[in-house]
């Protein structure tokens, strides 16, 4: 069966009246919920950080074995080519070789130094680790604080929040999907979270612009769904007397005698 206007004026003020009152507990909480997930998010990174330097510093020991193991193969290569040295049939071999032992002996100078500059940044990077995880230590004593604070206030005002809920997701159901839609628009924009307001004194109770009579005598007819031509909220009644438009009173020129 099709609804009245009055009937959809009638249960958008409803869901308006326990959309605020859900307002208002969020209000209790004031801005703890975010304050805890941007904690959360900040931990996230703060971890991410950590596995980041801990992955880096596993590469870099890694780099230094590699480099003990090119040492020592360069060590055997060269035990080997002194080795052959000593068999040499003419110059030119023996020349061959003391290259080869001088390329190893290069290797093993290169790898030491490889080894020496990975210590360093072993050094840096535990340092950057430590500093990491100090601050996160302490941001996650911050977060079991603020969590702590949020569940004081939301065990407080639980029972009365999931009753609300419970009454919204009801109410939400005895409005159409295109009332519904334009109406969780309308309270996304508000900054105060007023979707449907009453004309109050000839002016809207949203943006508290003036109401013209003829608009306000629609609202009453109950007809169509009237809005502010301001602000766009949904007009659902009028709480007092219209406000008469005062017609400028015409000024009477006065003759002038010759």
């Amino acid at each position: 069966m099709e609804k009245t206007v009055a009937q959809k004026l009638e249960a958008l003020k409803n869901l308006q009246s326990i959309d605020s009152q859900l307002d208002e507990i969020k209000k209790v909480r004031g801005a703890l919920p975010e304050e805890v997930a941007d904690l959360e998010d900040e931990i996230a990174g703060y971890e991410t950080r950590v596995d980041k330097f801990k992955s880096e510093l596993a590469e870099l020991e890694q780099n230094i074995s590699d480099h003990k193991t090119q040492i020592k193969n360069s060590e055997a290569l060269i035990k080997k080519y002194e080795e052959q040295q000593m068999n040499v049939r003419n110059n030119r071999e023996y020349d061959a070789i003391t290259k080869e032992i001088e390329l190893q002996n290069l290797e093993i100078q290169i790898s030491e130094k490889r080894i020496k500059e990975a210590y360093v940044k072993i050094e840096a990077k535990k340092e950057e680790i430590e500093k990491t995880e100090v601050e996160l230590s302490e941001r996650q004593k911050d977060l079991e604080n603020k969590k702590a604070e949020l569940e004081v206030l939301t065990k407080e005002s639980e029972a009365d929040e999931k009753k609300l809920l419970t009454d919204r997701d009801k109410a939400s159901k005895d409005i159409e999907e295109r009332l519904r839609v334009s109406y969780d628009k309308l309270r996304t924009n508000a900054r105060n979270g007023l979707a449907v307001v009453s004309v109050s004194r000839g002016a809207c109770g949203g943006c508290f612009n003036v109401v013209p009579p003829q608009r306000q005598a629609d609202i009453r007819d109950g007809k169509k769904i009237t809005v502010c031509e301001h602000c766009g909220r949904i007009l659902a009644d009028v709480t007092d007397e219209i406000v008469q438009e005062e017609k400028p009173k015409r000024s009477r020129r006065k003759k002038t005698t010759a």
